[in-house]
C-alpha cells in the first residue's frame, strides 16, 4: 500500500469536507432546539399575514391594507418572496415550519462560511471565526426575511473576495443571486456596494496604465449586477429601502434594533471587538481596502446593533487571506478527501432532526401575542385601537386594524415619534390629541407603558383587562361626571 492510500483508509473525510456539515448541522439543531426564540419578533407575526395577502389576492399590494392610521397610503412590500415562502410554509407546518426554514436558512449560511474560510485557514482559526460570528449574529437570528438571504450574502461576498484573492475575473455566475435577493429582502443595495472593494483592490493591484483594462472588465459584471438587482416586481425601488430606513431619523431610536451599540455593561459585542484589535495588533497586515472594509462595516454595527450581522458575516470573509498568511493556512491534509458520504449521512440526518422539530408544538413568545387580552375583551369589536408597537404584528395577523406596526417605511420618522413620545408622556397633550384626532375607541399596550397609568386615571377611559402581556382601556359610552 502506498502513504497515500493508507491516510485515505484511516482519515477518509477531511476538516474541509467534515467541519461545514458539523457547524451547519449543530447550528440547525440548536436553533431548533431554542424554537420560540426565534418567534421573538412581532414581525413574523405581519410577515406571515401579507404573505397570505398576495397568495389570497394573487398580486402585491401597493396601498396599505393593513392599518387604520395609514389605510390607503402607498406602501409596497420588498420581501414579497419571503413573505410568500413563510406564508406557504406556514399554511403547511405551522409555527414549527416557520422556525425549521428559518433555522435552515441561518445554518446554511454558516455552513457556506466555515466552507468558504477554510479556504484560507486552519480549521482551529476558522472554528474560532464561526463562533465569534455565532454571538455576534444571536440576537438577530429571528424568523424574518433577513435570514433567507444570509447564504446568498455569503455566498456573494465570498465570490468577490475569491476574485480579490486571487486576482481572477468577476464571478458572472453568481449575478442569479441578486435576482434572489432583490426579492427576499430590501438590502440588495449592499451586495452592489461589495463590488467597489473589488474594484478598487484589483486597480491597485495593476500599473496606473492597466486601470482602463481593469475598469472595463468590471464595468459590464457592475451593470449586470445593477440590472439583476432591478428585476423585481416593483423595478429598481428596492435599492431605496436602506434610504427610507434611515430616513427614520431620530425616530430609529425607538426601534430596538436601530439603535446604536451599548457600551454601558460589558457584552459580547465589546468582548470580540476587544479581542478582535488584539489578534490584529500581533502582527497582521492588512491590505488598505480590506482594512477600509472592515472599518465600514465596524462602523455599520456600532451605529445600528441590526448591522452586527454584517460584521459577523462578512468581515472574516475579507479578513481570512490576511490572516491565513499570519497565522498559517489549511494543510494539505484539510483540503484532502471526499465527502460523498459525509453529505448523505448529513442529509439523513437534516431529515431526521427536521422531522423531530416539525412534531413540536411551538408557538410565538408571549409578550408579542395578547391572544387573552383581544379574546377578552372582543376588541375587534371596539373600533380603533391604540396599540402598542409590539403588538402591531399580531394585530395584523389577528385581521385587525392597527394604529402602528414595525412598517417604519410607511409610517415615517415625524409620526413614529410622536407616538412614541406621547405614549411615553414626554408630551402629554399630544397623548390626549391622539386619541381624539384617530377617533380611538380602545388601547392595548404593555404594562409598563406610562401612558397605562395615565389611562388610568383619565374618567373618559376605563380599565377593563390586564395580564402581564398587555393592558386594555376602553372609552366609556357616557361622559363621567
Amino acid at each position: 500500500m502506498t502513504e497515500q492510500v493508507v491516510h485515505s483508509a484511516v482519515q477518509p473525510f477531511s476538516a474541509r469536507a467534515v467541519l461545514p456539515w458539523a457547524v451547519g448541522l449543530c447550528i440547525y439543531a440548536l436553533l431548533l432546539l431554542a424554537g420560540p426564540r426565534l418567534l421573538g419578533d412581532p414581525d413574523s407575526y405581519s410577515h406571515i399575514e401579507v404573505g397570505r395577502w398576495i397568495i389570497a389576492h394573487g398580486t402585491l399590494p401597493t396601498s396599505d391594507p393593513f392599518s387604520f392610521s395609514m389605510h390607503g397610503a402607498p406602501w409596497i412590500t420588498f420581501e414579497w418572496l419571503s413573505e410568500v415562502i413563510y406564508a406557504a410554509v406556514y399554511a403547511f407546518a405551522g409555527w414549527p415550519g416557520v422556525v425549521a426554514i428559518a433555522a435552515a436558512a441561518i445554518a446554511l449560511a454558516f455552513g457556506l462560511f466555515t466552507f468558504f474560510l477554510l479556504r484560507e485557514l486552519s480549521p482551529t482559526l476558522t472554528l474560532l471565526m464561526v463562533i465569534a460570528a455565532v454571538v455576534l449574529l444571536a440576537p438577530h437570528m429571528l424568523a424574518r426575511p433577513h435570514v433567507l438571504v444570509l447564504p446568498l450574502m455569503v455566498t456573494w461576498a465570498a465570490a468577490l473576495v475569491r476574485c480579490m484573492d486571487r486576482g481572477g475575473p468577476p464571478p458572472y455566475w453568481a449575478l442569479p443571486l441578486l435576482v434572489l435577493w432583490t426579492n427576499l429582502h430590501g438590502s440588495v443595495v449592499l451586495a452592489l456596494g461589495l463590488i467597489g472593494p473589488a474594484v478598487l483592490e484589483a486597480l491597485l493591484r495593476e500599473e496606473r496604465s492597466e486601470w482602463p483594462r481593469v475598469l472595463l472588465r468590471w464595468l459590464p459584471f457592475s451593470a449586470l449586477a445593477l440590472a439583476a438587482s432591478c428585476l423585481t416586481p416593483h423595478g429598481p425601488e428596492p435599492l431605496l429601502m436602506p434610504l427610507k430606513t434611515l430616513g427614520l431619523g431620530s425616530a430609529l431610536a425607538w426601534i430596538g434594533e436601530w439603535r446604536p451599540q451599548d457600551f454601558s455593561h460589558v457584552g459580547g459585542f465589546e468582548l470580540l471587538l476587544l479581542g478582535g484589535i488584539f489578534a490584529l495588533s500581533r502582527g497582521v497586515t492588512l491590505p488598505v481596502v480590506r482594512a477600509l472594509v472592515v472599518i465600514g462595516l465596524l462602523h455599520f454595527a456600532l451605529a445600528q446593533i441590526r448591522n452586527a450581522d454584517l460584521l459577523a458575516m462578512l468581515a472574516p470573509l475579507y479578513l481570512a487571506a490576511p490572516l491565513g498568511r499570519t497565522f498559517g493556512g489549511p494543510s494539505r491534509i484539510d483540503g484532502d478527501g471526499s465527502s460523498r458520504g459525509l453529505s448523505l449521512a448529513a442529509v439523513a440526518a437534516l431529515a431526521a432532526i427536521s422531522g423531530l422539530a416539525l412534531a413540536r408544538d411551538i408557538r410565538p413568545a408571549p409578550n408579542i401575542t395578547p391572544t387573552a387580552a383581544i379574546a377578552q375583551t372582543d376588541l375587534a369589536k371596539a373600533g380603533r385601537v391604540l396599540n402598542d408597537y409590539s403588538f402591531g404584528g399580531y394585530l395584523i395577523y389577528a385581521g385587525i386594524p392597527t394604529f402602528i406596526d414595525g412598517r417604519g417605511e410607511l409610517y415615517g420618522g415625524p409620526f413614529i415619534d410622536r407616538y412614541n413620545r406621547a405614549l411615553a408622556l414626554i408630551d402629554l397633550g399630544d397623548l390626549l390629541k391622539l386619541l381624539d384626532e384617530y377617533d380611538i375607541g380602545a388601547t392595548m399596550l404593555s404594562p409598563r407603558t406610562p401612558a397605562v397609568a395615565m389611562l388610568d386615571r383619565l374618567p373618559a377611559w376605563q380599565r377593563v383587562y390586564s395580564d402581564d402581556v398587555a393592558v386594555v382601556h376602553k372609552r366609556r359610552d357616557t361622559p363621567q361626571r
